[in-house]
């Protein structure tokens, strides 16, 4: 007797070619996205880009940059992490922290993990190797352990003096790699590779990195959601099998609330798509009713 799953994997694979090409639709976009803004870096830092005349285009990197000399960005846990250092802060740094916090805040905190660090194109590559490979796992680790690095990388900030993940953040790495030229950081980011690819299913985005522990406290705020309908969902998986954070997709929490409302989604599409009854659909929070609101209206009418 087939089952829901076994009845969704048949649709799945039934796709025509266009249509699978349409349910890549946002991996594609994040790719562009992800290549477009360290071509940007590249072109100013190699060719000069400038706009208007004489004015660099997008100068720094992803922790501190400056867009078209009108725009501070910096990365607000980079900044926290020179706070504690007891460094004095220049106004254009809070200034770019607040513009960069409250970008994620609105949009959500781990839209940079999946659509802006470059990091994540080398764990996805691993990611979707492991997938493909008899790979087993070799243990496993609680999720959480992210929060406590996190936790780990601020204290050490505050007693050494120095700004303690920055120091070793495999995104400032893989960013100076690319822009300047591989040299020995390559060698962490084979690690990470390798980390995950072997040894923990979505190691170091999933487990490990505080910078994704940080914008994941932030982003339980997001406006833009992954909506859930319970009434055409067939519980078949699907979603969960291609999901990086699959706690994030508990059907029984969604039922309650409708929504993928956890910090730890990164909104990076993989389920929306690929739902064969499409009951997972990007959706702004404010617009998405919780179930069963229509019949409480009602039934406080009737009254």
């Amino acid at each position: 007797m087939s089952t829901a799953a076994d009845l969704s994997h048949d649709k799945l694979e039934q796709r025509s070619f266009p249509a699978r090409l349409w349910s890549w639709r946002y991996i594609v976009l994040r790719r562009l996205v992800q290549l477009g803004i360290l071509m940007l870096f590249f072109g100013t830092a190699h060719w000069a880009w400038e706009y208007p005349a004489k004015t660099p285009l997008l100068t720094g990197n992803l922790s501190a940059s400056e867009f078209i000399g009108m725009v501070p960005m910096a990365d607000p846990f980079a900044t926290l992490q020179i706070f504690l250092t007891g460094h004095v802060l220049q106004g254009k740094v809070i200034l770019g922290s607040a513009i960069v916090l409250g970008f994620y805040l609105l949009l959500g905190g781990r839209v940079f993990c999946a659509w802006v660090c470059p990091v994540n194109m080398v764990t996805d590559l691993a990611g979707w190797l492991r997938a493909r490979l008899p790979i087993p796992a070799m243990f496993h680790v609680n999720r959480n352990i992210r929060y406590f690095v996190l936790a780990a990388s601020l204290v050490l900030s505050a007693l050494t003096g120095l700004a303690a993940f920055e120091w070793v953040s495999p995104v400032g790495m893989m960013h100076r790699e690319i822009i300047f030229g591989f040299g020995a950081g390559i060698m962490a980011l084979a690690a990470i590779f390798l980390f995950d690819l072997l040894i923990l299913k979505n190691g170091w985005c999933g487990h490990l990195c505080p910078l994704g522990a940080f914008w994941s406290l932030v982003g339980r705020t997001a406006q833009v959601r992954v909506r859930y309908d319970k009434d055409s969902c067939t519980h078949c998986g699907e979603c969960a099998k291609v999901c990086p954070e699959p706690q994030v997709l508990n059907l029984k929490h969604l039922e309650r609330t409708g929504v993928v409302d956890s910090g730890e989604c990164s909104n990076c599409g993989r389920c929306t798509p690929l739902c064969p009854e499409g009951s997972l659909a990007f959706d702004l929070r404010l617009l998405i009713r919780k179930p069963g609101a229509d019949k409480s209206v009602s039934a406080r009418r009737t009254k």
